[in-house]
């Protein structure tokens, strides 16, 4: 790990803990994240993900809304986010053998659980941030392993997790024919589902009552899978990003010939993605298997992404992208943003009540229209401040003491 890039010292100021690349990716990250997430903010939980159930037929420009989602967005982002969390591990927890720096680092992670449970119940449901918190105190006792033991325990617990959703749709072609009419039956939504559906939409956009309700069902269910099943692939790609930053990959520190390797691998695990998404979201000739495939691969696409935005930092190019590296700063105050901003435009009550109104591609001109207010605002804030409010906040309640936010004169 490049020492020179970074100060180990827990007490450094924020602006001297920055590594260019680490914001560089961040800032992508979160902003591909929203537009993963923006169908959970259109409607409740009960119709994401299932095109059976979304409120607008899944045809022509709607489908290759999503297919542009699915292909070039869907869990590429997430995974970022998830290795780039196991970094920042390290960056502020140091060495297993480091007790005060562990002694902080257990107090940001037990402070980001609070933000979580305030930012999943009285803001939107899908909330990451508590799954990354359980998360980071199993990766914390491995912040001291050697990078090769790091991408050996991580890539089994991400790889197993991907393979036994590959393995279980595959074994269903060799049932009996039975068995795959009555699955078949069972994926098709039925009217009952249907209506609920509705009436679940409903009640989120007619009140705040409702919203609520409805966000705290969607948060309960969501959070049941993730602290239980969804922990072991984020605890593998934790761990993986951890490595990374251990051998520079992440800080850019290494050959630009590596990245772009990495780049060129991705671009080829694209290929597959896009032609497998293609098949299920537009030619819907849907296969179970292909959601294990696209899992997979899809944290080597999301690093090519990165690789493509540090060799343009490495040519001396990234002027062009300081807006999103001023996003990556203020990765948990835009997060937060995304969310309180689409909820006030999709709940009840408190916004403006369009849950189940907005199709996918009037979808994509809210997210683009939202991309373009944080890249705008963030270097705007930080010209004036040394770190996002949100950041500024967590810090504090971190370190137990009020830190500066203005910069100096």
């Amino acid at each position: 790990m490049p020492q020179s890039q970074t100060r180990p010292d827990a007490q450094a100021e924020p602006a001297a803990e920055r590594i260019a690349t680490l914001d560089l990716v961040r800032g992508l990250a979160v902003l591909g994240i929203l537009a993963v997430n923006a169908d959970g903010f259109a409607v409740t939980l009960s119709a994401y993900g299932n095109p059976g159930l979304w409120p607008f037929p899944e045809t022509g420009v709607s489908a290759a809304a999503q297919w542009i989602v699915d292909a070039l967005f869907h869990q590429k982002f997430i995974s970022l986010f998830s290795m780039l969390f196991g970094a920042s591990l390290f960056l502020v927890g140091g060495e297993r053998g480091d007790v005060r720096r562990g002694r902080l680092l257990r107090r940001r992670l037990s402070w980001l659980v609070a933000i979580a449970l305030i930012h999943g119940l009285a803001i939107w449901w899908g909330d990451v941030l508590l799954l990354y918190a359980w998360s980071g105190l199993f990766v914390m006792l491995a912040r001291s392993w050697r990078p090769v033991v790091l991408f050996r325990v991580g890539l089994v617990l991400f790889g197993l997790f991907s393979l036994v959703q590959i393995a279980g749709p595959l074994s269903l072609q060799f049932a009996p024919a039975d068995v795959q009419a009555r699955i078949a039956a069972q994926m098709t939504p039925a009217a009952a589902q249907i209506a609920q559906v509705k009436a679940d939409i409903a009640d989120a956009a007619g009140s705040l009552a409702g919203a609520y309700r409805q966000n705290f069902k969607a948060w309960t269910q969501l959070q049941l899978s993730s602290l239980t099943i969804f922990v072991f692939p984020t605890v593998g790609l934790m761990m993986i990003g951890l490595g990374l930053f251990k051998t520079g990959f992440l800080s850019g520190a290494l050959p630009a010939r590596l990245y772009r390797r990495v780049a060129a691998a991705g671009a080829a695990a694209l290929v597959v993605i896009c032609g497998l998404t293609w098949t299920d979201d537009v030619a819907r000739m849907e296969m179970m298997w292909t959601a294990g495939v696209e899992g997979l691969l899809n944290p080597l696409i999301g690093l090519a992404y990165a690789s493509v935005l540090i060799l343009i930092w490495k040519a001396g190019r990234a002027g062009a992208l300081r807006p999103l590296a001023a996003t990556g700063r203020m990765a948990l105050t835009n997060y937060l943003a995304q969310s309180i901003i689409m909820t006030s435009l999709f709940y009840g009550g408190r916004g403006l009540g369009l849950m189940g109104q907005v199709d996918r591609p009037m979808l994509w001109a809210v997210v683009i229209g939202v991309w373009a207010l944080q890249l705008t605002w963030s270097p705007l804030w930080l010209s004036r401040f040394q770190m996002g409010p949100a950041e500024w906040l967590w810090r504090s309640l971190t370190r137990g003491r009020r830190l500066p936010l203005r910069k100096p004169g």
